[in-house]
């Protein structure tokens, strides 16, 4: 009888349980301990203020710059007064959720460094085309394209690539969000 074949007996079963037990316990002290790493080193990570790529302040935990200021920024230059008008709309009916749109995407996703504001809106573009499911919010980021370089023609091959990867609906609906916007931006 070859070892796959055989059975364990009570006793290697026993062990091999034991086994996983200790080495479960292992995993979650190294796991434990690793966090505390962690916690440790954002400790001193939290005392930086502000990081700084070329013209991209990035904001960091105790930072003196306000996250809603630093976001309010970010949103004119991205997206100008259409981006004022989504989030005063919010403000209408929840103004919470029209500081949390300043706050985070702008104010600490779009400042982080790494990316440009031309490769942020590349991205968004993509994303919200490929959910299929944004027109609004795809047409405001199209437009935003355009306000921070993008051309017409950049944009229109990136909706197509969604066509590979969100399916042809999806990048039909894109380039139909894209027209709308082409319209009222007419290249000079």
């Amino acid at each position: 009888m070859s070892n796959s074949e055989r059975q364990e007996t009570p006793a290697e079963a026993s062990a091999l349980a034991e086994s996983q037990v200790e080495t479960s316990h292992l995993t979650r002290r190294t796991a434990l301990g690793s966090l505390g790493v962690l916690a440790v080193g954002s400790s001193a990570l939290a005392s930086t203020a502000t990081a700084q790529t070329g013209d991209n302040p990035v904001p960091q935990a105790g930072a003196v710059r306000d996250r809603y200021a630093i976001g309010l920024e970010r949103l004119s230059a991205i997206d100008g007064r259409d981006g004022h008008a989504v989030v005063e709309s919010l403000k209408e009916i929840s103004p919470d959720f029209a500081r949390y749109l300043i706050e985070f995407p702008f104010g600490d996703i779009y400042a982080r460094p790494g990316l440009d504001l031309r490769q942020r809106e590349i991205a968004t573009i993509a994303a919200l085309t490929a959910l299929g499911n944004a027109r609004p919010q795809l047409e405001v980021h199209i437009a935003a394209g355009l306000n921070v370089g993008l051309s017409q023609q950049e944009i229109i091959e990136i909706v197509m690539q969604m066509a590979v990867y969100a399916g042809f609906p999806a990048a039909i609906n894109g380039l139909n969000a894209a027209k709308t916007v082409f319209d009222r931006h007419p290249t000079s």
